[in-house]
């Protein structure tokens, strides 16, 4: 498998420290990591007047923020989601223009495309949420699909792939992971945001039940506020202080082609695959019918709240007995450390697993199967990642009942990207203890422990 040239592919731990910043003794906010979540949420805190350190382990958007397909899709997403959503697209288009394009923010659309018409009839009554909502979102025939995909000329006689029809967004958006998010950390520190890569955060410092601040491998520094936006790792930092949520991670992998004929510019997926164009000309390529589920001691705990999710999975799940040796759930990771010691998040700096090279492999040939007149994609890279998901498959954002100050912000479970302007704004007004714009009801930790029935969210 090719090494992704620099830029190219995802950040890395051999990626330069590009925020160098020298950590402050003291600070209005920590936030405790740097993926979109954590990056957008430091910089709506910044503009709202509050000095801000943000601490990252390793690199900025080391993980999952840069190792997963580019989308910003209204699309297919949770009804309680949405609304946050429809925020977050315009937020992207504000930032990418103050940013002067470097996100690579485009509004090509996302098609959704059935094989079936079982499919196409389960895929359109997300229409009736799309409308509630006043989101522009349409049906296409297959013949539809034919004019917005080119499959090479006239022998598919309008049955693409044997697509059905599809649902199309015409204003969903695409951006280039590994750009946009340490493109935004530029601009957070330009608005005054204290950033330091290569700083894990050990733990909290409390006091009477409140933060004082936040011990890093760097030093303390005084708050009494924090956020924890850091993905696959928040379970365990968490646990550390007594906040249980039932987080767990799945892998991933992503390929990406060398520059091929321009096949269609709307993010596209069916039952099988998604693809994206790049803005180098290539492809952004994922299965949609397979992912890794690395089992650990959290998957044990909180197997019967992943049943349902589990059961609804079937046949796209690939379990396996562990997870690498330092990951977030595998068996051997330390799970109590002193403040003064070195901690398990220093001990995997960036989490970089490796592709599944036969998922790899299978997409070259789906690949090659919708699109025959460009032959098999050459594969100019492929990499995975670990995505932080929630049992009902939507995040927690929520101020934490303990410790007082406290605001969680994780499990975005493969939507983040996305979503996270939106999540940035929601965690400014929390930690600023202002109301929401947003019905934050279905983001609430408690879900998991007052009894509420769970509720699956759309798996399209």
């Amino acid at each position: 498998m090719k090494i992704n040239p620099a830029g190219s592919g995802p950040v890395t731990a051999s990626t330069p420290i590009g925020f160098g910043d020298a950590l402050p003794a003291a600070a209005d906010v920590v936030v405790i990591g740097g993926g979109v979540a954590g990056v957008f949420s430091a910089l709506y805190l910044a503009r709202s007047g509050h000095r801000v350190v943000l601490v990252e382990k390793g690199r900025i958007a080391g993980e999952q923020s840069s190792r997963n397909w580019g989308w910003i899709r209204q699309t297919g997403r949770d009804p309680d989601e949405l609304p946050v959503m429809m925020q977050a697209i315009k937020l992207w288009e504000e930032i990418d223009r103050e940013c002067g394009g470097a996100t690579g923010f485009k509004r090509m659309g996302t098609t959704y495309l059935a094989s079936s018409e079982a499919e196409f009839v389960r895929m359109s009554a997300w229409g009736a949420v799309a409308k509630a909502a006043g989101l522009e979102t349409r049906q296409l025939s297959a013949i539809e699909v034919s004019a917005m995909i080119d499959q090479g000329g006239v022998a598919w006689q309008g049955r693409a792939h044997g697509w059905v029809g599809a649902m199309h967004t015409p204003s969903d958006a695409r951006a280039e992971p590994s750009q946009a998010v340490p493109a935004i950390a530029r601009l957070a520190q330009k608005s005054g945001v204290c950033i330091v890569e290569n700083c894990a955060a050990r733990a909290l410092d409390m006091a009477a039940g409140r933060i004082a601040g936040v011990f890093t491998e760097n030093g303390r520094v005084a708050a009494n506020k924090a956020v924890l936006a850091g993905g696959a790792w928040s379970s365990l930092f968490l646990r550390r202080h007594g906040v249980i949520i039932p987080q767990l991670c799945v892998r991933a992998s992503v390929a990406r082609t060398v520059p091929l004929a321009n096949v269609g510019e709307a993010n596209c997926a069916d039952e099988a695959m998604g693809w994206r164009r790049r803005a180098d000309g290539g492809y952004t390529l994922a299965p949609c019918d397979f992912h890794e589920f690395l089992i650990g001691p959290d998957a044990l705990r909180h197997f019967w709240r992943f049943l349902p999710t589990l059961k609804h999975s079937l046949g796209v799940t690939r379990l396996l007995p562990a997870a690498p040796l330092a990951y977030p759930d595998a068996w051997a990771t330390q799970r109590h450390w002193d403040e003064d010691a070195a901690s398990p998040f220093e001990a995997m700096r960036v989490l970089d697993p490796a592709p599944n090279a036969k998922a790899i492999a299978g997409l070259q040939a789906k690949f090659a199967a919708r699109f025959p007149h460009l032959g098999v994609p050459a594969i100019a890279g492929a990499w995975a990642g670990m995505i932080d998901t929630m049992p009902d498959i939507v995040p927690v954002i929520d101020r934490a009942a303990k410790p007082e100050g406290l605001v969680i912000a994780t499990g975005l479970s493969g939507h983040g990207f996305g979503i996270g302007p939106g999540v940035g704004r929601i965690v400014a007004d929390l930690v600023g203890e202002q109301r929401p714009v947003h019905d934050l009801t279905r983001f609430r930790l408690s879900r998991f422990s007052d009894g509420s029935k769970m509720r699956l969210g759309p798996s399209i």
